[in-house]
C-alpha cells in the first residue's frame, strides 16, 4: 500500500509546476527530490546556511534557490510522466544524512528513535495501540473528561484499542481551547504543520499559524473521521469523581446543560481538560459596578459591537497580544493595561498565508509534508530549552542566565528597539527588565508595536486600583473612561483540574493533597488514585517549544499500555508507587531550579504558584520525555488483582 505521505499522483502542467516551485520551501523541495530519485546529490550540491525556528528557506541566497528550482523542474516533470510511482524507501543512513542537512547540524543519536517515529515515512502510525480482544475490554469502560485536542486523541486511541469509552465535554462542540477562545486575532503560536496529530496531518492549512476557526474545524473533521461523536456527551460537565475501592470503579457526577445531575461509572478515568482552560479574572474593587459590557477573552461576547467604542483591555500576555492589533482599527480608543512587559520573538510568518504552491507540494511531492514538519519541529523543539538553562558561572544574572540567553536577549532587544525608534517613553514600557525567555515568549511580526504607536492606543503600565461604573482607575489616581472591558487575564494554570473534586482511595481529595504543589508520576498518574490518568497533567506544560499535541500522543500511548495491562491481567487497579511519583517530582523540581523560569526577577508569571514555585512546567527535552514515557516500568506500579 502506498504511504499516505508519498504524495498523490498528478498531471499538473509544467508551467504550473514551475509556478508552484516559486512558492515552496526550497530545502524541503530538495529533500523530496532525494525520495523521488534516490539520489543524494540534491542535498550534497546544495546547502542551507542554517535554520532558525520559523525560517524555512535555510537562509539560502536567491541565486541558490533559483538554481535549486531549475534543477527540480525536470526531475518533477519526469516523475509526473512516469505516473508518479511510489518512491523506493531510503536507507536509515541516508535519512539521517538528510536530517543533518536539514537541521544544519548533526542531529544527536538520542533524537533518532523519536524522529523516525514522528516522521513515519511508511505511514504505519507507530503510536497506534494494539487492538485488544473486545471480550477482554468489555468490563473496562473509560470516561474521558474533555474533548479538546487530547480528549479527541484519547477517543481515537481507545477506539483503536477496542476499549469502550465515553467523552464528557462541557462545551457544545470539540476543540477545547479552540472552541472557547474565539476572540478577534486568536491563532496558534506553534507552526501548524507540526501543531496537528502526527497521523492526521493537514496539507490544506490556509495560514502557517492558523486562526481559531480553522483550528476548530480541523478538530471537528478529525472527530468526525474517527466516528467519535456518538461517544460524546456535549454540554455536560464533570463535577466530581470518586473511587470505590470495593468494586474498583470510579463514580462520576455529571451536570447537564439543564442543571440536572447524574452519576456514571467507569473502571478508569482520563482527564483531558488542559491547563489553560478555566479563566482567571482578578478581583478588582468595583468590578461589579461597571455599567458597560465586560467579559473574559475566553468567553468573548460577539454580540458586543466595539466599533467606535472606548475599550479597556486588561492584560497583554498571549491573548491580549493578539486581541489589540485585531481590534485597534475599529475602536475609537484602546487602553491596554499591562502588568509586565513581554519578550517577543520575531516571526515574519506569523500572519502569513500558505501559498497555493506550498499546498500543491504538500499534496503531491513525495514526503514534502513530512520533511516540512521536521523543518518546523526541529528548531522549535528543544532549542528554547538551551537558552532557558541557567549557567551558574555566568556573571550579571539579573541581565541574563547564560551566554546563549544573553544572545537571545540582545536579539529580542534589537527587534523591539528597531520598531520603537526614538519613542523613549514607549521603549521604557515595552522593554522587559528580566532575562529573556523567563516567561512565555510571544510570536511577533511587528503588529504589536505598530498597534501601540497608533494615535488611538495607549499602553498603561501603572497597576489598576479599582473599576468604576464608567472606567478604570489606576494607582496614580488617573481615570480611563471605558465603554467595554475585556479581561485578557489568562487562566488558573496552577490550579490543576480545578474546579472538579477528585477523591481517591481512603477519601483523599486530590487537590487538597496537592495544595499549591500539584505533581504526578511522568505527569500522568498519581499514587492513591487508581486507574486515574491525566493527559497534560502537572509537570507536562511546555514552556520552551514543541507541541502539546506531540506530548499528548506520547502520554496517550503510555496510558493505552496501562489500560491494556489492566484488561489483559484482569486487574482491579493500577497506580504508581509513592516512591516513583516522589522521585519523578523531585527530579523535575531540581531541573526547574536550573531554568530561567524560576529566576527571581520574573515576579509575575502564570507558571508560578502563590509561593513563587513552579510545578506545572516540563523542564525535559523532548527526547528525554519520549524515552521516559516510551513504555511503562511496571516495577514503578502497584497492581492489584480482582478478588
Amino acid at each position: 500500500m502506498r504511504s499516505p505521505y508519498a504524495g498523490q499522483p498528478f498531471t499538473t502542467s509544467t508551467d504550473d509546476i514551475a509556478a508552484a516551485l516559486q512558492d515552496v520551501s526550497v530545502p524541503t523541495l530538495l529533500l523530496s527530490l532525494v525520495h523521488i530519485t534516490g539520489d543524494p546529490r540534491f542535498i550534497r550540491e546544495f546547502k542551507p546556511v542554517g535554520i532558525f525556528l520559523n525560517e524555512v528557506q535555510g537562509f539560502m541566497s536567491e541565486e541558490e534557490k533559483q538554481r535549486a528550482r531549475a534543477a527540480a523542474l525536470p526531475v518533477i516533470t519526469a516523475y509526473r510522466d512516469r505516473g508518479c510511482p511510489e518512491p523506493t524507501p531510503l536507507s536509515r543512513s541516508l535519512i539521517k544524512e538528510m536530517m543533518d542537512w536539514a537541521a544544519c547540524e548533526t542531529v544527536p543519536d538520542e533524537y533518532l528513535p523519536l524522529l523516525f517515529e514522528e516522521l513515519d515515512f511508511d505511514g504505519a502510525d507507530p503510536r497506534r495501540p494494539e487492538a485488544l480482544d473486545p471480550q477482554t475490554t468489555a468490563e473496562l469502560p473509560v470516561v474521558v473528561i474533555g474533548c479538546g485536542e487530547s480528549g479527541i486523541l484519547a477517543g481515537i486511541r481507545l477506539r483503536q484499542a477496542n476499549i469502550p469509552f465515553t467523552i464528557v465535554e462541557k462545551n457544545g462542540g470539540p476543540g477545547g481551547t479552540w472552541w472557547e477562545n474565539s476572540y478577534p486575532g486568536a491563532r496558534v503560536d506553534v507552526a501548524n504543520h507540526f501543531y496537528c496529530y502526527s497521523f492526521e496531518p493537514s496539507n490544506d492549512w490556509t495560514h502557517y499559524f492558523a486562526e481559531q476557526p480553522e483550528l476548530q474545524a480541523y478538530f471537528s473533521r478529525v472527530l468526525d473521521k474517527h466516528g467519535l461523536s456518538e461517544h460524546v456527551l456535549w454540554h455536560t460537565e464533570v463535577l466530581a469523581a470518586e473511587w470505590d475501592d470495593d468494586d474498583g470503579m470510579w463514580r462520576l457526577v455529571l451536570r447537564s446543560q439543564n442543571g440536572r445531575t447524574t452519576t456514571v461509572q467507569a473502571r478508569a478515568v482520563i482527564t483531558a481538560v488542559g491547563q489553560l482552560n478555566r479563566p482567571n479574572i482578578p478581583e478588582f474593587e468595583g468590578a461589579g459596578t461597571f455599567a458597560g459590557p465586560s467579559f473574559h477573552s475566553a468567553a468573548w461576547d460577539h454580540s458586543v459591537q466595539l466599533s467606535g467604542k472606548h475599550v479597556a483591555l486588561i492584560g497583554a500576555g498571549a491573548s491580549g497580544f493578539q486581541i489589540a492589533p485585531a481590534i485597534a482599527d475599529d475602536v475609537a480608543r484602546l487602553i491596554i493595561f499591562q502588568r509586565t512587559a513581554q519578550w517577543m520573538f520575531p516571526n515574519a510568518m506569523y500572519h502569513e498565508r500558505v501559498g497555493d504552491g506550498v499546498r500543491w507540494a504538500m499534496n503531491h511531492l513525495p514526503f514534502y509534508g513530512r520533511w516540512y514538519r521536521f523543518l518546523v519541529m526541529w528548531p522549535g523543539a528543544d532549542k528554547g530549552l538551551d537558552a532557558a538553562r541557567v549557567d551558574p558561572d555566568y556573571p550579571n544574572q539579573d541581565y541574563a542566565v547564560s551566554e546563549l540567553n544573553a544572545a537571545a536577549r540582545l536579539m529580542f532587544t534589537d527587534w523591539i528597539t528597531n520598531q520603537v525608534g526614538d519613542d523613549r517613553e514607549l521603549l521604557a514600557k515595552v522593554l522587559p527588565d528580566y532575562p529573556a525567555t523567563g516567561k512565555r515568549t510571544l510570536q511577533d511580526n511587528g503588529s504589536w508595536l505598530r498597534t501601540l504607536r497608533r494615535d488611538n492606543v495607549e499602553l498603561v503600565r501603572t497597576p489598576i486600583q479599582r473599576i468604576t461604573p464608567r472606567g478604570v482607575v489606576t494607582e496614580d489616581g488617573v481615570t480611563y473612561a471605558a465603554d467595554v472591558i475585556v479581561y485578557a487575564t489568562g487562566f488558573r494554570h496552577t490550579e490543576v483540574l480545578w474546579p472538579m473534586t477528585i477523591t481517591g482511595r481512603d477519601g483523599i481529595d486530590l487537590r487538597s493533597m496537592w495544595g499549591q504543589r500539584p505533581y504526578a508520576y511522568l505527569g500522568i498518574t498519581v499514587p492513591g488514585f487508581p486507574n486515574f490518568f491525566m493527559l497534560y497533567g502537572p509537570g507536562a506544560h511546555l514552556a520552551h517549544g514543541g507541541s502539546l499535541i506531540f506530548n499528548s500522543e506520547l502520554q496517550m500511548r503510555y496510558i493505552n499500555s496501562c489500560l491494556a495491562r489492566i484488561a489483559e491481567q484482569n486487574l482491579h487497579s493500577l497506580e504508581p508507587t509513592a516512591e516513583a511519583a516522589s522521585a519523578w517530582h523531585l527530579r523535575t523540581q531540581q531541573e526547574i531550579t536550573k531554568m530561567v523560569w524560576s529566576h527571581p526577577a520574573v515576579k509575575h508569571s502564570y507558571f508560578k504558584n502563590a509561593d513563587g514555585e513552579i510545578h506545572t512546567v516540563s523542564p525535559w527535552r523532548l527526547s528525554e520525555y519520549w524515552a521516559a514515557v516510551r513504555e511503562p516500568k511496571w516495577s514503578h506500579f502497584v497492581a492489584r488483582r480482582k478478588g
